[in-house]
């Protein structure tokens, strides 16, 4: 039996980078899935990559109390129960010091990366309690560890850490697991995009590299397995856990002679 068989995931940000390794991996275990993406081109997408008819796409603005209201009912109405409840969507930009962040760039990064667990929470934890399920967040090293001009971001993450560790004990009466996973880079297009607002992006790529000592700068399989993981029975005594799943980079950064 497939470790996740007969498990309906609501995975949020599920179109692309780490989201979308996720989806396939959870489909190769055997969930079904309904998968929230923010336009209907990558929708389509991943629903004909891992196949539309047994599973459900959903145009939804995380950041928007009704529009995740209504992604989670549709959840039900397809499937009749939520055994998981994946929190990735998320953004990154700017990568700029606090000092020359905007307010809207600082709202707009605390909406999407956490207003977003509020909401899926709010509605969806009367049905986590009833399958005794589980939540899972992305987060990143970087709530841990800080990162050079990327402060609200950071901020974001540091957040989301702590308000796993606050979920894990609030619903652990209830049976519901909540664990994070920390990636330290993971080459997705959100990546590429924060390269690019590097100030020597042509340097970047090696220092990703460098910074892992495992020796390179991972896809989203890697994250995607360990959530695999997290969410099945394997991990039924695990949580409050926010896990790096980051080639060790917490340990200190290499640097090459």
């Amino acid at each position: 039996m497939k470790s996740l068989e007969g498990k309906t995931i609501l995975l949020t940000g599920g179109t692309d980078g780490i989201g979308l390794a996720c989806a396939t991996a959870y489909v190769e275990a055997g969930a079904q899935l309904a998968v929230i993406g923010i336009d209907q081109d990558s929708i389509d997408r991943t629903l004909k990559l891992i196949g539309a008819s047994n599973h459900l796409g959903l145009l939804c603005d995380v950041s928007i109390e009704a529009y995740v209201k209504t992604a989670i009912a549709r959840t039900l109405e397809r499937f009749h129960k939520i055994d998981v409840i994946h929190n990735n969507a998320g953004i990154a930009s700017p990568s700029k010091p606090l000092h020359e962040t905007s307010d809207h760039e600082w709202q707009c990064l605390f909406d999407v990366n956490l207003r977003s667990i509020l909401y899926t929470t709010r509605y969806g934890y009367k049905h986590l309690k009833e399958t005794q399920g589980c939540v899972i967040n992305t987060s990143s090293l970087v709530g841990d560890i800080g990162q050079e001009n990327h402060a609200a971001y950071a901020a974001t993450k540091g957040a989301m850490n702590a308000l796993t560790k606050s979920m894990a004990l609030d619903y652990a009466k209830d049976h519901i697991r909540v664990n994070a996973v920390l990636p330290a880079a993971v080459m997705t297009p959100m990546l590429k995009q924060w390269i690019k607002e590097q100030p020597q992006p042509e340097k970047i790529v090696d220092f990703l590299e460098d910074i892992h000592p495992l020796g390179y700068c991972p896809e989203g399989d890697v994250i995607a397995d360990a959530c695999v993981f997290l969410a099945s029975e394997k991990a039924r005594f695990i949580t409050g856990v926010t896990l790096p799943v980051s080639g060790g980079a917490e340990l200190g950064y290499r640097r090459n002679s």
